[in-house]
Parts: structure tokens; sequence; C-alpha cells
């Protein structure tokens, strides 16, 4: 049986909160870059709900409701900065070698993720270990916490359920639907934040990936 790990991308391999905060900061300001990521997190989702956008097209419509509520007028060269930027945004220091442990136990990785095809191949490019495949919403016509991520992950590789564990760093966007769906799940906890009562719970947390590959074999013995 294989095992497979499967991740999202941004804020769990990719530092996405950093990516994000650093053009916010250009647009707007440092006094201003942490409130407006706070906010960015929340328009973010309600822009998704449907489905129907690109990560691309959310990304820019995002800043401009930032902009239109700190009443800033965006320069032309400012409009996609954040989808402009991503390419660029780091992999954590702790990514390469949790992941080539890993696969160094047998473990096949995927990556689903709300993002587009060209956003996360350049995003892989930072990783430094291959994936196995990779689900993204703009060819599915979902974003996560909608179970179709996973609904495809499984209909693509025939992977048996005992051998799969979800590992990411959003309650929301990720270890929810695990729950919905019964699948076990690794939340790494970058942020120490706190999960309140009756919010989604997973079956490991870690702060970081570290311990990863020993966290996955517990889950899911060879």
């Amino acid at each position: 049986m294989d095992r497979w790990a499967t991740f999202d991308c941004y804020g769990t391999l990719i530092d996405w909160n950093g990516g994000i905060r650093r053009e916010l900061v250009d647009v707007f300001g440092e006094d201003e870059a942490d409130w407006l990521l706070e906010r960015y997190h929340r328009i973010e989702p309600e822009l998704q709900r449907n489905g129907s956008m690109t990560y691309r097209e959310v990304l820019t419509e995002a800043l401009a409701r930032l902009a239109e509520e700190e009443d800033v007028e965006l320069a032309d060269d400012q409009r996609e900065a954040l989808a402009r930027s991503l390419p660029s945004w780091e992999a954590f220091s702790d990514v390469r070698e949790a992941l080539e442990e890993a696969r160094t136990r047998g473990w096949r990785l995927a990556i689903l993720s709300n993002t587009d095809r060209d956003l996360i191949e350049a995003s892989k490019e930072r990783l430094g270990a291959p994936i196995d495949e990779t689900i993204v919403a703009s060819e599915i016509g979902s974003f996560k916490p909608g179970h179709a991520h996973w609904e495809e992950f499984f209909r693509r590789t025939g992977a048996d359920r005992a051998g799969h564990v979800h590992v990411a760093a959003s309650l929301f966007h990720d270890i929810a639907p695990a729950n919905d769906l019964g699948l076990r799940s690794v939340w790494i906890n970058r942020l120490a934040e706190h999960r309140a009562s009756g919010a989604a719970k997973p079956d490991r947390e870690l702060p970081d990936l570290r311990r990863l590959a020993d966290t996955l074999d517990e889950l899911a013995p060879a």
C-alpha cells in the first residue's frame, strides 16, 4: 500500500503571510500592514466562496478591496502586486529536509491548493523535493474548505485512506474538511494559535515540520 501525505501549500510549506505582508507594506506602509493582513484573511474566503474566480483574481480583488477600505488609490503597477509577487514567496526553512525525510521513509507527496497551476508550479520549485500529485482550485472549480480537492485526489491516485494523512496550517481551510471526511490530519501551528473550543480537531499538532516524518509514521505505519 502506498502511503500518501497531502499538504496545503501556502502557510504550511510556503510563507504565505510573509509574502502578502511584504506587499501590504509596499502599498500601505509598515504601520498598517499587520491590521490589513488580518483583514485580508477575512476577505479572501468571501471571494472564494462560489469557486468562480482564479486565485490570481482573488489576490487582485482582495487588494483592491483593502485599498478601497483604506481610501488608497492603487497605481497601475500595484493592482496585481500580490499575484505578481507570489512566485517569489519563500519556502519555510524546515520544508526541504522534512519532505526529503518523508520521501525517504516511503511517503508519496501531494499538494492540494487554493491556487492556479502556474502559481503553484513556481512555488513547487522552491520546495526542494519532488511532488507526486498537485491539485489546484482553478482546475476543479472549488476552493477549500470545500471537499472537492480531496475527492479529486482520491479519484486520481486511488489512494487507500488507511495510508493517507493531510498536513496543513489552516484549521478553517483544511483541518475542518479533513474532520468532515474522516481523514487523519496534522495541524502545523506555526503561529502558535489557540484552538478554540469546538474548533476543528487535528489528530496531531506540531509547531513546524521538523518532526513531520515521525508523526506521519505514527499515524500510518508502514
